[in-house]
């Protein structure tokens, strides 16, 4: 090997979701072996007969690596399969499963994660959703270097990106995972190099960032319209934010918000979730600060329509509630 070049690394990759996909695809066009890929196993969803497409295991397939998803990677088979590709490097990204010390110890190097926030802040499986929550107004990445403890390791490399007052989290997460790339390549080719240097993440700075729940998509009028406008942008596109609308003369109707705009105007003495405007293509509700516009809007059962679209075919009327059933 040259002066300059860089030694190539024998890397086994972990991941599943599409945040992981320009990773991988910037490890094959690098020197590195890419000798197996570890994603996890498909399933299909809750109510749906297919799976959903595994955009990892497409990708390995095209370069013809070998693909394996064992239920848990700490298992004794597993961990055997894995010692056998004989890794320097483990890369994990979007992968779903907590790597034990008797895994990463399979690797030379260990293993670092690529992780979708700017740790210590947001550690867990969904930190893109539970940032946009927050209203944070700058989103990144971080990679580390793996501990056993989840997404607590020190930071090797770490990259910011200002976010759109109005940008979800599906629009946000590609942008992210590319962000992600140069700093995952850098990562490797200092470890490589034997000149990687990490960070300690500050304990006191930790906040978490769990697994979202269908409820927590359940829209609470009472809270600001500002907090509210963050919750539908944060859970695109699962679990989504939804209402009820309390129509007259009929069942409350359940409705999933696409898309809202916060509206100005005066909403004091009006009561959270009453419907201001209900005309031509203005939706508007008052909430417990402020006022939203709602721009699409999904009626239970059919497809997501424009307020126009949904204010045609079903008759709201001002004065009219939104709210819990």
């Amino acid at each position: 090997m040259t002066r300059g070049e860089q030694e190539s690394l024998r890397i086994v990759m972990m991941g599943t979701g599409p945040f992981a996909v320009p990773t991988l695809r910037a490890i094959y066009d690098s020197p590195h072996e890419v000798r197996a890929l570890f994603t996890r196993p498909d399933r299909p969803q809750k109510g749906r007969t297919k799976t959903p497409p595994n955009p990892m295991r497409a990708l390995a397939t095209e370069h013809g690596t070998p693909v394996h998803d064992p239920e848990s990677i700490n298992a004794s088979t597993a961990r055997m399969v894995l010692a056998s590709y004989q890794p320097d490097l483990l890369v994990v990204c979007d992968y779903g499963q907590i790597l034990k010390p008797e895994v990463l110890e399979l690797a030379r190097l260990g293993g670092i994660n690529l992780h979708g926030s700017l740790l210590p802040k947001y550690r867990g499986a969904a930190p893109i959703n539970w940032a946009l929550l927050h209203g944070e107004r700058e989103l990144g990445v971080t990679v580390i270097h793996m501990t056993p403890q989840l997404d607590a390791g020190p930071a090797i490399a770490q990259g910011g990106i200002p976010v759109g007052e109005y940008e979800t989290a599906a629009e946000v997460e590609p942008r992210l995972a590319e962000l992600g790339v140069p700093l995952v390549m850098e990562s490797i080719a200092r470890l490589a190099a034997g000149t990687a240097q990490s960070i300690p993440q500050d304990a006191a700075l930790v906040t978490k960032a769990p697994r979202l729940k269908k409820e927590q998509g359940a829209i609470d009028w009472t809270r600001a319209a500002v907090a509210i406008k963050d919750q539908v942008r944060a859970l695109e596109p699962w679990p989504r934010t939804f209402t009820f609308w309390h129509r007259t003369g009929g069942e409350p109707l359940r409705v999933i918000l696409d898309r809202v705009w916060l509206e100005s105007g005066d909403t004091k003495g009006v009561d959270p979730g009453i419907v201001l405007e209900a005309s031509g293509d203005r939706l508007v509700i008052s909430s417990g600060d402020g006022a939203l516009r709602i721009e699409s809007v999904q009626p239970a059962g059919k497809k997501a329509m424009s307020a126009s679209e949904f204010l045609r075919g079903y008759p709201v009327r001002a004065g009219e509630r939104f709210g819990p059933t």
